[in-house]
């Protein structure tokens, strides 16, 4: 094996996104059925929810809402697949996790994908699904969270609501996240071949999400480019070692500390990106367990006294 990989995820390691153009049509609506699966269960409730847009369409989400609400505070869940893969069952599976361990609900929309719509359609459904839970929360107390192209999407929320003057995410969780054009870092140039994603591809994800250059804001699909990063909420980021990520996602780290922000990262090894896939594995518990954790610290006071 060319990569020291854990064991825990080494079977992971053949694994190789079908990126054909022809097919993702296909792929996308297979996946697809897997929305309509979630059920309810004894610890989270699964509601069905629809939410406007400013241009008269909707965006379909799930809200997860635990049977144990602890907090009136909300997460809004990105999910990552290059922006061109529907959730995959390890994705509704944390979002099912995140509420019933940090006791609150969960909102998890289903964007639009590329290549069909490119940017800034993913962004603007993932802000439009915001500002909803800000105004069915009543106010702020939404963390954003997101893995791989979702941690994108999640800072791209974070971005928006500062430059619209709306109340800010109180925190973002990111997991192995594109923090967009960071230059030609090394885990970039080196991680050309790695399992799951490697650099070649995201430079196809790049071309079907990014169709034209003059749509839409630069800093809502790369992060790392914003002009400013004040006011970012505090931030919790894990990377993956054998990942073409890993290295932007550690500057974006390197960003907001600069500016004071507070930020907890945490660069796992042994793992490839998509890591969590694994959820059974000692070391993702564990992972899960830190996320659950910075989740309860910024949604908790949020929760009026009772």
């Amino acid at each position: 094996m060319k990569y020291d990989i854990h064991p825990d995820f080494r079977i992971l390691a053949a694994i190789r996104p079908p990126l054909n153009r022809k097919t993702i049509p296909l792929i996308q609506k297979a996946m697809g059925l897997l929305f309509f699966g979630q059920r309810s269960d004894r610890t989270v409730a699964v509601e069905r929810v629809r939410i406007p847009t400013e241009t008269g369409r909707a965006v379909r989400a799930l809200l997860y809402v635990p049977a144990e609400q602890r907090t009136d505070g909300c997460v809004l869940y990105c999910h990552g697949g290059g922006y061109a893969f529907p959730a995959a069952p390890y994705q509704y599976e944390l979002a099912r996790t995140y509420a019933a361990g940090a006791g609150c609900r969960v909102l998890f929309p289903d964007y639009r994908l590329a290549p069909a719509h490119p940017f800034p359609a993913a962004a603007d459904d993932c802000f439009a699904a915001y500002r909803w839970l800000l105004e069915t929360a009543g106010g702020p107390g939404v963390a954003v969270c997101g893995d791989s192209a979702g941690g994108t999407l999640a800072m791209s929320v974070c971005l928006r609501a500062l430059n619209e003057g709306i109340p800010a995410p109180c925190a973002q969780l990111l997991t192995y996240p594109a923090a967009g054009n960071a230059g030609e870092t090394e885990s970039y140039r080196k991680y050309s071949d790695t399992p799951m994603c490697s650099s070649r591809d995201m430079e196809i994800y790049g071309q079907w999400y990014v169709q034209d250059e003059t749509a839409g804001k630069l800093s809502y699909r790369s992060p790392i480019e914003a002009d400013s990063v004040e006011g970012t909420p505090a931030t919790y980021i894990e990377t993956a070692e054998f990942d073409a990520l890993r290295d932007g996602a550690i500057l974006y780290a390197e960003r907001l500390r600069t500016a004071g922000i507070d930020v907890e990262l945490h660069n796992t090894k042994g793992t490839i990106h998509g890591y969590d896939m694994m959820l059974r594995s000692g070391i993702v518990r564990k992972l899960v367990g830190k996320r659950i954790a910075f989740l309860e610290k910024a949604l908790l006071p949020k929760c009026p006294a009772r």
